[in-house]
């Protein structure tokens, strides 16, 4: 039996969560068009044969300014040090720019892997060129070239994944797919949606608690979440004219709820204002990040 921990580090939007859901065969981490979509660690488990691998959904690493973004990376980088390999997704199209030099840099050793992402949107001489531009940092063992959204060369990734971690045992359920609670999946899957439906700068502005759940007799879960606000003049955007626009987040988060959890969800969303919840060290914890001074 095989068994390893695989932190995969990457530019916002370079494709880790769509990897990590496409590898798992299951939802288990919120994508969204915009960067910065993950905010803490996430973990997706796969059983491939005889080999259980967890992979590590952190967030993109960048140049962090704000308190929250600090916190972020030092997440992302805190899953490469808890991990036994280290894969680095690229965006093909974006090239070897400066947040993905930046993890290179971080980078010791020469075993890590090179993921080579949204292949099918660049010419394959570019894809080679970048493919050697990256690897004259001497820090990877092996490239593979894929994409994460069509499923192009996923499999083989996995498979390589499977064959090549250390002898061990599983530490999971053979059906466990992530280690996410279930308040914590409700609250991101309702995040996921804000980031879908709003504009702008907005969704970097709130973030989304579950405060209640509730098993009812007939299998159902009855869900209370809150999202929170730094100032009234959002609420509005947030509700949406009538309450439409929360109504239709309630409603796209409720069904992927359904989905992940094979049952009937009750969610019930309401707003809140907190000016300073980026200043507030009980936020990060609910989040699973560390609160950077």
């Amino acid at each position: 039996m095989r068994f390893g921990f695989v932190a995969v580090l990457g530019a916002p939007n370079a494709g880790k969560s769509t990897l990590i859901n496409r590898i798992v065969g299951a939802k288990v981490t919120i994508v969204s068009p915009k960067v910065q979509t993950t905010r803490t660690r996430v973990l997706g488990i796969v059983v491939r044969g005889r080999s259980q691998i967890v992979f590590i959904d952190t967030p993109g690493i960048f140049a962090p300014r704000r308190r929250l973004e600090r916190a972020m990376v030092d997440a992302a980088w805190k899953g490469a040090a808890d991990a036994d390999r280290i894969a680095v997704v690229v965006d093909s199209e974006r090239g070897f720019d400066g947040n993905t030099r930046r993890i290179v840099d971080g980078l010791r050793g020469d075993d890590g892997i090179l993921i080579l992402n949204k292949i099918d949107r660049i010419p394959r001489s570019r894809l080679l060129a970048l493919s050697e531009q990256v690897n004259q940092k001497g820090v990877f063992g092996d490239t593979f070239m894929i994409s994460a959204l069509k499923g192009d060369g996923v499999e083989t990734l996995a498979n390589h994944f499977a064959a090549t971690i250390a002898e061990g045992p599983w530490m999971f359920p053979e059906d466990q797919l992530s280690d996410m609670p279930m308040r914590m999946m409700a609250a991101e899957a309702v995040r996921e949606q804000l980031f879908l439906q709003l504009h702008q700068e907005l969704p970097y502005a709130l973030t989304v608690e579950t405060e209640s759940w509730e098993t009812r007799k007939d299998g159902s879960h009855r869900v209370g979440a809150v999202i929170i606000i730094e100032r009234d003049s959002q609420k509005g955007m947030v509700l949406g004219k009538g309450g439409r626009r929360i109504k239709a987040v309630g409603e796209a988060a409720r069904h992927e709820l359904e989905s992940m959890f094979n049952a009937k969800i009750h969610l019930f969303l309401h707003v809140k204002v907190r000016r300073d919840w980026k200043d507030k060290a009980e936020h990060y914890r609910y989040l699973g990040l560390d609160f950077p001074g």
